[in-house]
């Protein structure tokens, strides 16, 4: 047996059934066979009464969305394929996305705490050859997934809102005037295919079982992650422009280390894959990941054959023997990432939301800290979407905007992958990171900070090109040959609207108060138009009041 097979045999569960049915959808992706979905119809036929304000498809992610619109009083309803509990592995955040959920009053102070299992400081940033760099307070929070849930669905169902366990989605059909949301029954679901998070997709809602129960609703929300059959369908079968691939574990029998590592490398790029490692205290032991960036050429390693080499590489990362180590729980998954992002809906009363809409940088594995960061935002616009029944795909696109922020990060992806043909210094990409973040340290953590929390902001990014530019030249002549010339162009266009959407933000902030006399459909987009510009500039991490019922983003 080899090392994959060996350990992962011996995890409570199945985990190695699970990471062959991963790998085997990460085949697909490569070699493009999966089919595309049908689940989405239109028709002219009026749907009458609905039965909902909306309806929710995926509660792990859209129990959060469900829970902001119940409180604003409006009937939701949340379908859920499996039970709704979470995984057993911590999600990590930074303390003041996960404030949200109190200054949204969905949960107390006091219930946030008793969900966190893990918190430490400092995390480490480091590159094979060259030094560390500390941060505070960036992902140092571990919460646990089961207790965060428990208690938010808790809430919801005690404001009125409906939850449907164990009943998959199966088809909607989009009305002019509402959707008619159809499940299967709920005894037969599909099973999981990861378990990362990133692959435990939703593979077919159409394979088998008889009807479930039917919701009729004003407005529906795709919540069903990053392989929804909704999702595919609307994109069509379009490849991912680009993939994280994650393995790791949870384990106890480590040195003893409360500190945690961000993104560190060990070893320059083999295989065509430039490894990364990541590391977390956890409430029952130490969470360790290996990711790296890539392409879908069918020839990238499998799921199975980067764990071979996370355990071939764990002992010399954390200086341990993996004898001396009693693993809990295997780790994996993939995460796609598309340049045309966020996914806009092709149809009428529906939108994405969560890892379905594609709204989180390419460099980062989920959306739990991309929800939290945009949900006053979302559960604000959906709000003022529903009250003045703005639900046709025009008005409802303007929850997705364009955002040149997180679009500037393509290039850094880009950047940190090789492509299968190419040939590179085998320590370029370590090279170039250190000298990035060494300018960022340099410059401090007003600049380190933002990046790290994908909240790239235009004074940082030109500063720090600024500083590369005079004290590692070399390192920007040696990315154009790797990235070619037409990504860089495309960067650059990006870099520049992210200036502009910085001076519209400020400009936004003045005229913000003023808006009270415009039509209550000029009203909506303009308050969308703030929103983008904010979180387009990266400048979410302040405070914006706009006069629509008091509705605070922040």
């Amino acid at each position: 047996m080899s090392s994959v097979e060996t350990i992962l045999s011996q995890i409570p569960g199945d985990s190695l059934t699970g990471l062959r049915q991963a790998d085997r959808l990460w085949q697909s992706l490569r070699e493009n066979t999966a089919p595309t979905p049908l689940v989405i119809e239109t028709t002219g036929e009026t749907l009458g009464n609905a039965d909902w304000d909306v309806v929710v498809a995926g509660g792990t992610l859209g129990i959060f969305i469900g829970a902001a619109l119940v409180q604003q009083g409006w009937r939701v309803a949340v379908i859920e394929r499996l039970m709704l509990r979470g995984r057993d592995q911590e999600w990590n955040i930074s303390r003041p996305e996960l404030n949200v959920l109190a200054e949204l009053q969905l949960l107390t102070p006091e219930e946030i705490a008793q969900a966190i299992g893990t918190e430490y400081n400092p995390v480490r940033i480091q590159f094979h050859g060259g030094k560390p760099f500390w941060v505070r307070d960036v992902l140092n929070i571990g919460v646990a997934p089961t207790i965060l849930l428990e208690t938010l669905k808790t809430r919801f169902l005690a404001a009125g809102g409906k939850l449907l366990e164990k009943t998959p989605f199966a088809r909607a059909v989009i009305h002019p005037d509402g959707v008619t949301v159809a499940t299967t029954n709920p005894n037969i679901a599909p099973g999981k295919a990861g378990g990362a998070g990133g692959a435990a997709a939703y593979v077919s809602h159409q394979e088998g079982g008889s009807s479930g129960p039917t919701l009729k609703t004003r407005l529906f929300i795709d919540a069903m992650g990053h392989f929804s059959p909704i999702v595919r369908q609307a994109r069509q079968g379009q490849k991912p422009d680009g993939v994280c691939l994650v393995v790791g574990t949870c384990a106890q029998g480590f040195p003893n280390n409360d500190t945690g590592d961000l993104m560190v490398s060990i070893t320059p790029v083999q295989n065509y894959c430039q490894y990364f490692w990541e590391a977390f205290p956890a409430r029952d032991g130490r969470t360790t990941y290996l990711f790296t960036y890539a392409d879908t050429h069918p020839d990238r390693p499998s799921l199975e054959a980067l764990f071979a080499d996370y355990f071939r590489l764990l002992p010399e990362y954390q200086n341990v023997s993996l004898d001396q180590l009693e693993f809990r729980r295997a780790l994996f998954g993939f995460f796609p990432s598309y340049r045309q992002s966020p996914l806009r809906s092709p149809w009428d009363r529906l939108i994405f939301v969560g890892d379905s809409s594609a709204l989180q940088s390419p460099l980062s594995f989920g959306g739990f800290g991309a929800l939290l960061r945009h949900l006053p935002r979302l559960s604000a616009g959906i709000h003022e979407a529903l009250e003045k029944d703005l639900l046709s795909q025009r008005p409802l696109a303007q929850l997705m905007p364009y955002q040149p922020n997180i679009s500037v990060t393509w290039l850094f992806q880009r950047t940190m992958s090789v492509g299968m043909t190419q040939k590179i210094d085998p320590n370029g990409i370590n090279n170039l990171l250190s000298g990035v973040f060494d300018c960022m340290e340099q410059l401090g953590e007003p600049v380190m900070k933002p990046f790290l929390q994908d909240k790239v902001q235009f004074g940082g990014l030109f500063q720090t090109l600024m500083l590369m530019s005079v004290q590692r030249p070399e390192l920007g002549l040696k990315i154009m040959p790797q990235v070619g010339p037409l990504p860089l162009v495309d960067w650059m266009q990006h870099g520049f609207n992210l200036g502009i959407y910085s001076l519209l933000d400020r400009f936004g902030s003045v005229v913000a108060p003023s808006v009270s006399h415009l039509s209550p459909v000029a009203q909506y987009y303009f308050h969308r138009w703030l929103e983008g510009w904010k979180y387009g500039s990266g400048g979410d991490g302040s405070d914006i009041v706009i006069s629509n019922n008091n509705e605070i983003l922040s």
